[in-house]
């Protein structure tokens, strides 16, 4: 069971059957400066919430509430200049990725959100069913599916494109928090058949070349790790590009007092593990 509601300005999604968890919509890439005044609106409505959850900013990994906290993980680039992550923080074989676009005759640029990048997203999209291996979500949608889709945060977002001649092979889609600390990377997807010229590869490089411009000082690239337990080659990916592993933390207010008492009692019995810091994750 899944809805959407809005409280003090801001879009929440509520989600289960049992235990009904709502947060903001736009978890990683929106955040609640001062969660109280949306406590008090969730406490007024006539939705039933049992807990709430949201997402610290981009230094902040210490919990500032004192609410009951769960870690998660994020993949990080701290960037201060493009230049510095080029010749300082990567390797060889990941320059020698992102120059490979280059030479084969792929275009990089930031794009406007048009009906040009609607239709070069929907073909991306509708390239094949699998990716990976498994059935793929986007595929079969129609062009105006796709359009809301990725229309949203538009007075934040900036998008990328990659082409081979005047066709897009490629995209990114990155949103701003509202204090422009850091740019979340929404989407970025390659033509499976356009493989061999490393698309992704540079669309990376162009993103942290963005944000350098743009001076925000974080990229975000979703999860570090979603918890499985065989390598992820995303993981590799991410190292290679020197992102991070960030311990965060998601604050958690309960409308449940049970509920409560056991999470503090399950967060007592673990309050002698370290939780904070940043981990950098090195690679070869």
């Amino acid at each position: 069971m899944n809805s959407l509601i809005n409280v003090c300005g801001k879009d929440l999604r509520v989600r289960g059957r049992l235990i009904r968890v709502a947060g903001l919509d736009a978890d990683m890439y929106e955040f609640l400066e001062d969660p109280e005044p949306t406590l008090e609106a969730i406490r007024r409505l006539g939705v039933r919430v049992d807990l709430f959850t949201f997402m610290q900013r981009l230094p902040e990994t210490s919990p500032k509430y004192r609410y009951p906290m769960e870690r998660d993980n994020l993949a990080v680039l701290p960037v201060s200049t493009f230049d510095h992550w080029w010749t300082e923080q990567i390797g060889f074989k990941a320059r020698n990725k992102a120059k490979q676009a280059e030479r084969k005759g792929v275009r990089l640029c930031e794009v406007p959100f048009d009906d040009a990048l609607v239709r070069g997203i929907w073909e991306v999209y509708n390239e094949s069913p699998v990716r990976q291996g498994r059935p793929f979500v986007h595929y079969g949608k129609d062009i105006e599916t796709v359009r809301r889709e990725a229309g949203t945060f538009l007075d934040r977002s900036f998008f990328i494109g990659a082409f081979l001649e005047n066709k897009m092979i490629g995209f990114v889609k990155l949103i701003c928090d509202e204090t422009r600390t850091q740019a979340g990377l929404v989407h970025i997807l390659s033509l499976i058949g356009q493989r061999d010229k490393a698309p992704t590869n540079a669309l990376i490089a162009a993103a942290v070349r963005s944000c350098a411009a743009r001076q925000l000082p974080y990229l975000v690239y979703s999860r570090f790790d979603d918890g499985n337990k065989q390598r992820d080659p995303l993981i590799d990916f991410k190292v290679r590009k020197r992102l991070q592993e960030v311990r965060s933390a998601t604050l958690l207010r309960t409308f449940d007092a049970a509920w409560l008492a056991g999470h503090e009692l399950r967060s007592a019995s673990e309050s002698h593990q370290p939780c904070t810091g940043t981990h950098l994750v090195e690679s070869s």
